[in-house]
């Protein structure tokens, strides 16, 4: 049906990258969504009322509340679709992750009512009573949701939303959940077991547990996770393809919402390189990573001394200690000043945190000063792996 939809509503799906079609595919999810669970709530509350069941009522709602979730997507969907503005000249994609947290609210604002009126039927259970019709809605209840959830997970992965995501696992929970509901009728119907409540209290758990797990893929990116790996791998692969670039350190990605990415970093070049060749050459790099990721970059030439023996010497002795303190410690910008005194040795090291930053300075100073060959000064910048 979606498939079907998207050919009238979205004529060109080919870049799912673009803005536009972002918006357009998660309107249409969310319009979709709404119809699908406002069908779902009517079957439920009507089978509901037939049976007294309190789980399938309880079901309903949760429906309902799915359907509102839906509008919020489709509310977040259109306002990140937004184009950047004065006051905010990054964009609005982040209103995205937030209508995201929204729904996952909703969600356990939804379980922990249940799971209340679920004690109370425990504690005072009544007699529920079945229906071939309460068995046939619930049935085509759980294929609605298991269609709901394959598409709103295929679009997720497609146009890449953590919103979309979250929609994707409340409809696996939803499904779940009316299985139990469904499974606690018949046992209602062919014991004189009064699982009612119990089977409402799990249905609960589903739904506390899908918005814990839907919360904690939203709030995430907001508070600024590592970016994605792959990213970084193509990054690397764009950055360093040119031979005039011998290295890179210092990336960030700045995500401003899906599709919104800033990216800094620092890339080495040989010092002897005439500059205007290099600087020709990083904007050229700059350019590709804008057309091939999407993504806004700003590069920063790093001149290194490549072909001076006694300073690569001492960079691989340095190198030495920084991987006898930890294998993923790295160093670069690495420059020797001498002196008539002593020989300063100048560079930034990439500790992890795992470690603690001011005990692995104070290892490298000393280990630094102990080289033999000369009088040497450590000078060294700490830097942690914002990339990683």
């Amino acid at each position: 049906m979606l498939t079907l939809l998207a050919r009238f509503f979205i004529p060109d799906r080919s870049d799912s990258k673009n803005p536009k079609v972002r918006q357009a595919y998660g309107m249409l999810c969310g319009l979709l969504g709404i119809a699908l669970n406002l069908i779902l709530f009517a079957g439920k509350a009507i089978a509901g009322s037939m049976s007294g069941s309190i789980a399938i009522t309880a079901d309903a709602f949760n429906n309902l509340s799915d359907a509102g979730s839906s509008l919020i997507t489709l509310i977040g969907f259109k306002m990140a679709g937004q184009k950047p503005d004065p006051s905010h000249p990054f964009g609005h994609g982040r209103i995205e992750y937030i209508t995201g947290l929204i729904v996952s609210a909703l969600i356990l604002i939804m379980g922990f009512e249940l799971a209340t009126s679920s004690i109370n039927s425990i504690l005072h259970p009544q007699p529920t009573d079945f229906s071939i019709l309460s068995c046939v809605i619930l049935l085509c209840s759980i294929a609605v949701k298991a269609y709901m959830a394959f598409y709103n997970r295929r679009t997720a992965a497609k146009i890449e939303s953590a919103a979309m995501k979250a929609t994707a696992t409340d409809s696996l929970s939803d499904m779940a959940a009316t299985a139990v509901v469904l499974v606690s009728l018949l046992i209602g119907h062919f014991t004189s077991l009064r699982v009612d409540g119990w089977c409402g209290l799990l249905v609960s758990l589903f739904i506390l547990y899908a918005g814990f797990s839907s919360a904690k893929e939203t709030i995430n990116p907001l508070l600024g996770q590592a970016p994605d790996p792959a990213m970084i791998r193509r990054v690397q692969e764009i950055v360093m393809r040119p031979a005039i670039i011998t290295g890179m350190h210092d990336l960030v990605i700045h995500d401003y919402g899906p599709g919104r990415q800033m990216v800094s970093l620092h890339a080495e070049v040989p010092v002897h390189v005439d500059i205007l060749k290099a600087h020709d050459v990083i904007d050229n790099v700059e350019k590709e990573l804008k057309e091939k990721l999407g993504c806004d970059a700003v590069i920063h030439m790093d001149p290194i001394a490549t072909d001076d023996p006694a300073t690569n010497r001492l960079k691989d002795a340095v190198m030495e200690l920084g991987q006898a303190i930890s294998p993923q410690l790295s160093i670069h910008d690495f420059r020797v000043v001498s002196g008539d005194t002593h020989t300063n040795v100048i560079f930034d090291a990439v500790v992890p945190f795992s470690l603690d930053a001011e005990r692995v300075k104070q290892q490298l100073e000393a280990g630094i000063e102990a080289l033999p060959g000369g009088h040497y000064y450590a000078v060294i910048q700490i830097d942690r792996p914002y990339n990683a």
